[in-house]
């Protein structure tokens, strides 16, 4: 594929979403962000507006998790914590679907658990919202149905992972994700993504948005 690395970093979420993070690493990740161009900072809510005051007037976007990292959290609490993110400044949402639901075959229920979080809208019609379906936990036959119910609700963008539990990303999720939502939506790959090889070959299987830890030495890893 033929990009450039501005074009690359253009695809990448700089992500630090530990349950150990410090606010100077948070200042560092927000830093790195706009030196390199990426398109967010992926960070826990308590940090978003830390992040959106160092970022103001930067290209550079906020993204905010919600119901993270299990995504059982009541569908009302999730809404509350979406407006209260988009509040403090953040422009992108990455919820996690609520695997519980999904499992027990409430489709529903997990449709609505999306539209929760995607009605931050009503707040700023520009906010971006990312389903994570956690592919791992999901057998086959549910993978397609999670993004399904996601694209259904209205969401922007299918997530492959949080980063948290199994091996995160795989080319063959990556490539049925994308058949499964066409065009029209986008897919995040993300999860053991840590060289420009894994971000490459995951772009390759149909990604158009890269989520990572490593997000400055992939762009600087590029030939």
């Amino acid at each position: 594929m033929d990009f450039s690395r501005k074009e690359l970093a253009g695809m990448i979420d700089s992500t630090n979403v530990r349950a150990t993070v410090t606010k100077s690493e948070i200042e560092n990740l927000c830093k790195e962000a706009v030196q390199y161009g990426f398109a967010c900072v992926c960070v826990n809510p308590v940090y978003v507006k830390l992040a959106s005051t160092l970022l103001r007037n930067k290209k550079v976007k906020v993204c905010s998790t919600v119901g993270f990292p299990f995504g059982t959290s009541l569908l009302e609490i999730k809404a509350l914590e979406a407006i209260k993110a988009v509040e403090d400044g953040a422009k992108e949402l990455d919820m996690v679907i609520n695997l519980s639901l999904l499992k027990s075959r409430d489709y529903s229920t997990t449709r609505r658990d999306v539209v929760a979080v995607v009605d931050a809208r009503k707040l700023s019609k520009d906010i971006v919202v990312k389903v994570i379906i956690e592919t791992d936990l999901l057998a086959d036959e549910e993978k397609p149905i999670a993004c399904k119910l996601a694209k259904e609700a209205g969401a922007d963008f299918v997530k492959t992972s949080t980063g948290f539990f199994g091996k995160g990303a795989t080319v063959e999720d990556v490539r049925l994700m994308r058949k499964t939502v066409g065009e029209s939506m986008g897919v995040k790959a993300a999860g053991g993504i840590r060289t420009y090889a894994d971000a490459l070959k995951m772009i390759q299987a149909g990604a158009n948005r890269i989520g990572t830890s490593t997000a400055a030495a992939i762009v600087e890893e590029m030939p």
